[in-house]
């Protein structure tokens, strides 16, 4: 038996999870446009545990969403984590942002070639990775220019999902008949837990120390306009 808790801090959802095995526990997340990682995070946190009526000193592992996504947002996942892992002396398992995103794509019922979870990143850049129907990692994750060839390839092999905020860049620009669309989606801590679960179970885990979140591109400040 294993009980696991999740974070998933990378876009603007704040989203927190507690698994016993392959079972959710307790859920909480704010998929809202504003961010409220440093305000909800650890409430969340409390919450679900109260949910469960499970104490602090239970948990076995944390988990974290490792990125990419947003800097800030990372942070803040990552910091949370690295703090319980080292007050209740247990694993920290990181987990494919990008991977956890594609599998919410078992919720749309439909069947597709290929799956591309996608994040918006500035400008008319993603972060995008390509799975297959089994999740398999098929193109591993860039940071990338989305224009009207992009994703051809995969395009015109099958039907393809475009999954995460990322996806509303694509929509006016990819009109290929296999393409689909769910810009509304979200990395959540939900998805987080079976890939925990599978990682806990083989103890494919993090040194706690020297940890850092999958940036994929380095942070930078904008001057504010005058």
């Amino acid at each position: 038996m294993a009980i696991l808790l999740g974070i998933e801090t990378t876009t603007t959802n704040c989203s927190v999870a507690l698994s016993k095995d392959d079972v959710i526990l307790a859920f909480k997340e704010d998929m809202g446009l504003d961010y409220s990682h440093a305000e909800r995070l650890h409430l969340y946190i409390a919450e679900v545990l109260q949910e469960a009526n499970i104490p602090k000193s239970e948990i076995d592992a944390v988990a974290v969403s490792k990125g990419p996504g947003s800097y800030t947002g990372l942070r803040i996942g990552v910091s949370a984590a690295k703090g319980l892992c080292y007050a209740l002396n247990v694993p920290l398992i990181a987990t494919n942002t990008l991977k956890a995103l594609a599998i919410q794509a078992n919720q749309s019922g439909d069947e597709f070639k290929y799956i591309i979870p996608v994040l918006d990143a500035r400008r008319m850049e993603v972060y995008s990775a390509v799975f297959n129907p089994v999740f398999d990692e098929i193109r591993s994750i860039e940071a990338q220019i989305v224009e009207e060839s992009s994703f051809l390839n995969y395009l015109d092999s099958g039907k393809v999902l475009f999954i995460g905020n990322g996806a509303a860049k694509l929509k006016d620009l990819i009109k290929h008949p296999n393409a689909r669309f769910n810009d509304k989606a979200l990395p959540s801590a939900r998805e987080m837990m079976p890939l925990a679960l599978a990682k806990y179970k083989i103890s494919d885990t993090e040194d706690v120390a020297y940890f850092e979140p999958f940036y994929l591109k380095d942070f930078f400040v904008t001057s504010k306009k005058k």
